[in-house]
């Protein structure tokens, strides 16, 4: 078996355990690996509530059951975003009580119609501000291939968890790589999708000037493909719905990008997951044609002068609205600061920047049909190494380019980005990589990637909690 939401909602359909049992499973998992961190919040009568409705509905109407793709397994959401009705999303902050509860947000109810039952939060930085998931509040979440490292930021729980085989499948936002880094971390893979694609509505509360995507961090690409099938379209959304791209059966150039440049290197063995991509998919008859730093340093630049502007302003905007952010932490105070100050002209200046971005991949796609590139610059960093105990934006952000120097260019140009494992380290990492597209073009990067996963150059770790084996 692959070990992923897709066996796991197969080995349910056809008898082998009930939603119930694999719920059980999952909590029981769940509480093996607490010290991991991977979750925030847990309710575990909502759990089995959900699960023993699907368990019924397997029973009395057989056809409902079977419409749904995920029918039964169990899942979390990320505590930022969503919301998810009886879930209390806290973004990871003090200025936060879990309480109550939002109604569904259309995703969130996507999410329960494809039959997921859902039964926590995952552990998220504060108002995911980090690469890392280490909230004040905590839990500091902990990578499951090596404790001692980073699962990487924003949805770090959720890529934790997924990774662990608490769960097969979690929910994920991305407004800076926060779905693709901890996929990286992880071994996971991870899509942010084409701008508009996924519904936000119906308060656009994680819209973030359109940086801000949702879907989530899966086992495999079968499973990135089904969820990404089932949550799309119909986003009724500030954009129009992306119209969706058939895969390219024939020959397709592919740029390849392996070097980012002095000020932001990637580490060899990174580098060289790209170029061995990049020969794999030669041997299938694309043409690879090299691409410089040069040709993004500008655009690189700008996406992360335009992120830190928009996260800037949004988290002041959100403070002012009513919140007492002397009981946030030092970094997330110092980002509200710096959003206060930011000017309207220099605010435009950064958008008008954002919608160059866009026109200069759209050049480069005109040469290409996608871009094969690094995700990360270096394996996962250790716990630590993206503190917010400071008041330093600068020095944040740069930390989080130096890691992910590629990782903001697909929230600030629109474009669909993928990353999944393609081999390990001398430790045992994955080593991830990276392809962007052109826009609705999903199905290419879904289909290059299934063909690199198919090389088997990675093995999760850990089991799906309830696979039969």
């Amino acid at each position: 078996m692959r070990g992923d939401a897709t066996d796991l909602a197969a080995a349910i359909r056809r008898g082998s355990l009930s939603a119930a049992e694999a719920m059980q499973a999952s909590l029981a998992a769940a509480a093996r690996q607490e010290p991991l961190g991977a979750i925030a919040y847990l309710d575990a009568a909502m759990g089995l509530a959900s699960a023993d409705d699907r368990d019924r509905e397997r029973q009395g109407d057989a056809d409902r059951f079977a419409a749904r793709p995920f029918a039964g397994v169990p899942t979390l959401a990320k505590d930022l975003g969503g919301p998810f009705a009886g879930l209390p999303v806290t973004a990871g902050s003090r200025l936060f009580e879990r309480k109550g509860g939002e109604a569904d947000s259309d995703l969130a109810a996507r999410f329960r119609d494809a039959g997921f039952c859902l039964f926590g939060l995952t552990t998220s930085p504060e108002f995911g501000l980090s690469l890392a998931s280490e909230p004040a509040i905590g839990p500091i979440c902990r990578n499951p291939l090596d404790p001692a490292r980073t699962a990487g930021g924003s949805s770090g729980g959720a890529a934790a968890a997924v990774a662990a085989g608490i769960v097969a499948i979690a929910h994920a936002t991305d407004a800076g790589g926060s779905i693709r880094v901890p996929a990286a971390c992880c071994g996971l893979v991870g899509m942010k999708p084409t701008r508009g694609a996924i519904p936000g509505g119906p308060s656009f509360g994680n819209h973030l000037a359109g940086i801000a995507s949702e879907l989530a961090v899966c086992r495999s690409v079968r499973d990135t493909a089904l969820i990404f099938d089932r949550l799309a379209g119909k986003s009724r959304g500030p954009f129009p719905d992306p119209s969706p791209v058939d895969s390219d059966n024939g020959r397709l150039r592919i740029g390849l990008l392996a070097d980012t440049g002095s000020i932001y290197p990637t580490e060899s063995d990174r580098r060289a997951a790209v170029e061995d991509a990049a020969r794999a998919l030669e041997s299938d008859g694309h043409l690879i044609v090299p691409l410089s730093w040069a040709e993004f340093e500008w655009s690189v630049t700008s996406s992360g002068r335009a992120f830190a502007d928009i996260v800037s302003v949004n988290l002041a905007a959100l403070i002012e609205a009513a919140l007492d952010d002397s009981r946030a932490e030092p970094l997330t105070q110092a980002f509200a600061v710096r959003g206060r100050a930011i000017s309207a002209t220099s605010l435009w200046n950064s958008l008008n920047d954002a919608v160059l971005v866009s026109r200069n991949l759209w050049a480069l796609f005109d040469r290409v049909n996608c871009i094969l590139m690094p995700m990360l610059s270096s394996a996962p960093l250790v716990i630590g190494s993206f503190p917010s105990d400071h008041a330093d934006t600068d020095l944040h952000l740069e930390r989080m380019t130096a890691f992910a120097p590629l990782a903001c260019l697909a929230n600030i140009s629109g474009f669909p980005a993928l990353t999944l494992p393609f081999g390990q380290d001398e430790h045992a990492m994955p080593l991830p990589v990276q392809i962007m597209a052109p826009m609705g073009h999903e199905p290419r990067l879904l289909s290059l990637a299934a063909r690199l996963e198919a090389e088997g150059r990675w093995q999760h770790r850990f089991p799906v909690a309830g696979l039969p084996s």
